[in-house]
């Protein structure tokens, strides 16, 4: 599709059987796919839906993956959970078959660039880069299917996607309305110096207690000398560096006495909240771009890979963001720091911790936690502590979502695994995929100005090879 006329209406998937069978023949040969991962058998069946021949292997030997190759396959998709062991088999298989379609699915960016600059033939995707777009638009825009980056221009730009029916849908340029924007920085703003734990506190009152000390001490000086020479024995003396010249005042002596021992305890006091603070990880600042947001913010439980992607997302399109990870050991958590998103170590199920990240000014918050039922546990917490507030669950795994949804409604919905399959899918059958989201029942694949049906009842189900 053309990024010059984004408002250009393109035709995505309708879900039926007879459309299907108009793109069967859009790529010729067998499709080798490598891992029994949940993506991998939908993509599997998906392909089997639509009369492709599929050899579908969990983890082969190089003897198994040679013998595989033959001469009618086509285009291999390689979709594990580990990246190392995914790049491997796409070196072997570049080696076994020099120039062949070959799809890869692989979550960090360092191991993608490596892989696309060895293997140029290869297209490496990422679940997070397919399913955000819809994660976003579920958060802040529900009224859109998704809402993505431009893709091919050098400035950047959004576009929101809008199924109108089963069949059509429309892109249009994207701006986040103004309020959102307004609302994230004034929350920006009061989470300056805004104690987040105990140990924020402690460190804050520290310090704000050994200042008001000094200026207690600064205005007793006033009556011995200029402010500048106050001020400066002030600090002196809280810093326990020298002790003040003081007339024979007994007032001037007592508040001395007392102003020494609460110097002691502010001191300790910030002391231990510099000591806790380093020991953290520093993933959340009482100043700065780091700090916890306390309105117009999005809170995102789960720093892996899709929670960092939709984080940076949000984040560059102005919208203020706040983590929440249960381990401290999280390999996303450096990563986050890096960029400047603050994160909470601790169990989005507390209400403690909810309230740490101001949920109740919270525009939404987002589970995509790689277990569906600590997602719906995250769900159920945030609707006890802020029953107004949107929530957004990452799906695809196993069908306890679905099952706990068919109950009571517990907030929109992702399929993260069934985005991606269809995503394969199509590419494999010889489509450049635009986008896939996902519309009620439905996920649709929107290919330009061409059309290609995937059915959710295909989406949903999974191989038995």
């Amino acid at each position: 599709m053309s990024s010059t006329d984004p408002a250009e209406a393109a035709p995505v998937a309708a879900a039926d059987g007879p459309a299907r069978a108009a793109t069967t023949d859009a790529a010729s040969g067998t499709v080798l796919v490598i891992g029994h991962t949940d993506v991998g058998r939908r993509a599997c069946a998906l392909l089997d839906d639509a009369g492709t021949p599929t050899i579908h292997l969990d983890d082969p030997t190089d003897a198994e993956l040679r013998s595989a190759l033959h001469a009618g396959v086509s285009g291999v998709a390689v979709l594990l959970h580990d990246d190392i062991r995914a790049l491997r088999y796409s070196l072997v298989i570049e080696h076994l078959r020099p120039g062949i379609r070959l799809f890869v699915a692989i979550f960090d960016r360092t191991v993608r660039q490596q892989l696309e600059a060895t293997v140029p033939n290869c297209v490496v995707i990422s679940p997070a880069s397919i399913s955000v777009p819809s994660i976003v638009a579920a958060a802040i825009a529900p009224e859109y299917e998704a809402i993505r980056r431009r893709g091919v221009s050098s400035e950047p730009a959004w576009v929101s996607i809008d199924a109108l029916d089963d069949s059509q849908a429309v892109v249009t340029p994207y701006r986040v309305p103004g309020y959102l924007r307004s609302q994230g920085t004034i929350g920006r703003l009061r989470g300056q110096l805004h104690p987040y734990d105990s140990g924020s506190s402690v460190l804050l009152g520290g310090a704000l207690g050994l200042l008001l000390i000094i200026a207690i001490d600064t205005l007793v000086g006033l009556r011995h000398g200029s402010f500048v020479r106050a001020l400066y024995d002030a600090t002196r003396t809280t810093a326990t560096i020298s002790a003040p010249s003081l007339d024979e005042n007994p007032l001037e002596l007592i508040w001395a006495t007392i102003a020494a021992l609460l110097v002691m305890g502010f001191t300790a006091a910030f002391a231990a909240g510099i000591v806790q603070h380093l020991l953290s990880g520093r993933h959340v600042a009482l100043i700065g771009r780091r700090v916890i947001p306390r309105t117009g913010h999005v809170i995102v439980v789960g720093m892996g890979q899709v929670g960092i992607r939709l984080a940076q997302e949000l984040r560059a399109l102005g919208v203020a963001v706040v983590g929440i990870e249960r381990f401290p050991t999280a390999s996303g958590l450096s990563l986050a720091r890096d960029l400047g998103i603050p994160v909470i170590i601790g169990d989005a199920t507390s209400r403690s911790v909810l309230r740490r990240a101001a949920i109740d000014g919270a525009l939404a918050l987002v589970a995509v936690g790689s277990e569906e039922r600590d997602s719906i546990a995250v769900a159920l917490a945030a609707t006890a502590v802020a029953p107004g507030v949107r929530v957004v669950l990452r799906a695809g795994a196993d069908d306890a979502i679905d099952e706990t949804r068919s109950l009571f409604p517990i907030g929109a919905v992702v399929d993260v695994n069934g985005l991606t399959a269809a995503y394969v899918a199509r590419a494999l059958l010889g489509d450049e995929p635009y986008a896939v989201v996902s519309r009620g029942d439905l996920v649709l694949c929107m290919l330009g100005t061409t059309s290609a049906p995937v059915s959710q009842r295909s989406v949903a189900q999974r191989c038995g090879c």
